[in-house]
């Protein structure tokens, strides 16, 4: 048996077992998304940290132009230090770059830039490492959201550590059973870097990247569940004076009579409706990423398993007390849009019920006028009826009265013309007539 080894555009490194005379299994059509589902779990491997490290993370907000611009940037600034870009699609890449690893990773709505290389033990977050790529000749693809500076130290290189930091929010952590020890006040510095110190004590240098990596994520997340805050401050103004104007609405509806005036109301109604529901679609993105970047918050803190140093505060507790408000103004915010959306709902049903009634009786009125009409028109056909027998008899009887006097004329036995009319006018008129009313009640059967 032989290992085959696939490196894909990613780094990622795959083995497959074959046999010289051939595989024995047998093959079979392979899903096209198989290869992209398996590749997915090795995505993201954690990198072999070692100490002491230096780590910057930025995270940018994106949108889809912006990012295709970034892959683009990007393959032409990983050639240009003699690697490979990112293959087409793809969304995770690597390269070496002053002497450390630059990571690349774009997500649905940000793109995030990692790098990691040697630092100086003498110099905690000290001037930043000279071999960043974080320079003048860095493209950043949106706004900055996040930026993360984070040193990675053993456990006795810097003594005054906490000096670094604020007292006021510092937060100290031991993580993985107390392999490790993780502090940071979530404040920027002079920089505009959150600062985070990782004093290693027994972890490995593969454990070591995978914390480091945890607490990057838990920094990106934490700040964009944040983002939802701010869209629930901006909406709570409008749906207060919805609320405001669908109670006087309601109110006025109980003293509004007439079709106008109930038309007026729910045209208001629908238009109230509309802009609600224009809003809360418009927000239901920002509100669901929200929960899932709080999720993945609360993911990330239990995985590290960290418990609060003796006399400090822990990450999860600071979080907790910033974080967990915050998601709940989100959640009452979603609630009161979907609560007023149904109460919109139940009054524009109603009204429109009664504006249905009030056209169904108008609709009464004016049929019971058409059947008036109809009515009249129906005697006044009988009457035009009855004096069209007449002329038509007497039409008859004239042609009749010629046929007689031509008749004489011409030599034939036939009485008098003028006696013939006058026994023709009583015949003609019935037989006119009886045709006439059959016309009319074989009309009236159908």
């Amino acid at each position: 048996m032989k290992l085959h080894e696939h490196i894909s555009a990613n780094g990622v490194v795959s083995l497959d077992q074959g046999s010289e005379n051939g595989s024995s299994f047998p093959a079979f059509r392979t899903s096209p998304l198989r290869e992209k589902v398996l590749g997915e779990v090795h995505a993201r491997p954690f990198r072999p940290l070692g100490s002491p490290r230096t780590v910057l993370h930025y995270a940018f907000v994106t949108s889809a132009e912006a990012a295709a611009e970034d892959h683009a940037w990007l393959s032409e600034f990983s050639v240009s230090r003699g690697g490979h870009g990112p293959a087409p699609g793809a969304r995770h890449h690597r390269l070496s770059f002053g002497g450390g690893t630059l990571s690349w990773e774009q997500h649905a709505e940000f793109t995030t830039y990692t790098w990691d290389g040697a630092a100086r033990s003498e110099a905690l977050f000290g001037s930043a490492p000279a071999s960043h790529p974080f320079g003048a000749a860095f493209r950043a693809p949106g706004d900055l959201l996040v930026a993360v500076r984070l040193e990675v130290r053993g456990t006795g290189d810097i003594p005054d550590w906490r000096d670094r930091f604020d007292a006021g929010s510092l937060t100290v952590s031991d993580v993985e059973d107390g392999t490790a020890l993780v502090a940071t006040d979530f404040r920027q510095d002079g920089d505009g870097l959150t600062r985070f110190l990782v004093l290693n004590r027994s972890l490995s240098d593969v454990r070591l990247g995978a914390v480091v990596q945890r607490l990057l994520e838990l920094e990106t997340y934490r700040t964009l569940a944040m983002l939802g805050l701010f869209e629930a401050t901006d909406l709570q103004p409008d749906i207060r004076r919805f609320e405001i104007e669908l109670a006087e609405l309601t109110g006025q509806m109980k003293d509004t009579s007439g079709l106008g005036a109930n038309q007026e109301l729910l045209r208001r109604l629908s238009e109230m409706a509309a802009v609600l529901e224009a809003g809360a679609t418009a927000s239901a993105y920002r509100f669901g990423a929200t929960r899932a970047y709080d999720g993945i918050v609360k993911a990330r803190l239990a995985t590290l398993k960290e418990k609060a140093a003796p006399g400090d505060l822990s990450m999860a507790s600071f979080l907790t007390r910033r974080l967990a408000p915050a998601m709940r103004t989100c959640q009452a915010v979603e609630d009161r849009q979907a609560m007023l959306s149904r109460k919109l709902a139940r009054a524009t049903t109603l009204l429109r019920t009664r504006v249905d009634v009030e056209l169904e009786d108008q609709n009464r009125r004016l049929l019971q006028s058409m059947n008036r009409r109809a009515q009249l028109q129906l005697r006044l056909q009988q009457t035009v009826e009855g004096l069209s027998v007449a002329a038509v008899s007497y039409y008859v009887v004239g042609l009749i009265s010629y046929l007689a006097k031509a008749a004489k004329q011409s030599g034939l036995p036939v009485p008098d013309a003028n006696l013939t009319t006058g026994l023709a006018v009583p015949v003609v008129v019935l037989l006119i007539w009886w045709v006439v009313r059959r016309i009319r009640k074989k009309h009236g059967d159908h």
